[in-house]
């Protein structure tokens, strides 16, 4: 915003990447009007929407309210999935767990032992390059 200077146009693709509600898009568009900058929406047909006019105000403000309600569809869906994934015990997705050192040098002490590094880390859920790299990061004393 801070780099819009009058007579700019800001492009942006979808008019709910430009704010999160409807007032504050409409807000945003009322700071653009205030820079001299306009604002054209790709997925509007790539026309200028100029909100400096009623007609234009007014499709702004019905592309607004129905990009917010689009968004909450989005977020009562997936919250819709999660629930269903979590009810049916599925994972999740999210952040890979992290393995203590006592894990790894339990999995270095099966590779000294004889089992393939591959299959070893597989049965951790990393790769084998990963646990080649968390071995070397053991503290010396506790290999």
């Amino acid at each position: 915003m801070a780099a819009l200077e009058e007579g700019d146009t800001l492009v942006i693709t979808t008019l709910d990447r430009l704010g999160r509600s409807t007032q504050n898009m409409l807000a945003f568009a009322e700071a653009l009007r205030g820079r001299g900058a306009g604002l054209r929406v790709l997925n509007l047909g790539g026309g200028d929407v100029d909100t400096a006019t009623p007609m234009g105000s007014m499709v702004f403000t019905v592309m607004a309210a129905l990009a917010q309600m689009e968004l909450e569809i989005k977020r009562e869906r997936i919250t819709d999935s999660v629930a269903k994934r979590r009810a049916a015990g599925k994972d999740l997705g999210g952040r890979r767990q992290t393995f203590t050192d006592s894990q790894i040098r339990n999995a270095l002490r099966l590779i000294d032992g004889g089992e393939p590094a591959t299959q070893v880390a597989r049965d951790l859920g990393m790769s084998r390059a990963t646990l080649y790299r968390r071995i070397r990061e053991l503290p010396v004393l506790s290999r």
